[in-house]
């Protein structure tokens, strides 16, 4: 029985939480890629819509979304993710996960692409709220 640690993040904020997924709504994730889009009443946030940024496996590989598959794979790379180069033109050999989610993934990186509307307080609705606190 799969068991994902989620980690939402939402770019307006700039803020992240860990949401810790099992057994059904676990499987609901598996076969999905980096960049699809999920609901977010899995996750308890309905209303939002949530885009599959990366992740990494039991053993601490990233997911790398050029390669395809959920199997790990030794490819060269030459910038991000998963390398970043410290000098110009340096290419390393790195060991990656591949770009869809399996049994075999531990964390996965969730964003926050569409929220639901809020409807706004009017100024009328918040003076009637003080007038009211007021009186009593």
């Amino acid at each position: 029985m799969p068991e994902f640690k989620i980690v939402v993040s939402d770019p307006e904020t700039g803020k992240a939480w860990t949401v810790i997924l099992k057994d059904e709504k676990a499987k609901a994730l598996i076969g999905k890629r980096i960049g699809e889009t999920i609901d977010g009443t899995l996750l308890q946030l309905p209303g939002h819509i949530l885009q599959i940024t990366g992740g990494s496996d039991k053993d601490g590989f990233p997911m790398h979304p050029a390669v395809e598959g959920p199997s790990r794979r030794r490819v060269l790379l030459s910038g991000p993710p998963c390398f970043h180069p410290r000098k110009k033109g340096e290419r390393r050999r790195k060991t990656v996960h591949g770009n869809v989610i399996s049994e075999n993934i531990v964390q996965i990186n969730v964003k926050i692409i569409k929220k639901p509307k809020r409807k706004k307080k009017t100024r009328e609705k918040a003076e009637e709220k003080t007038k009211e606190k007021g009186v009593e």
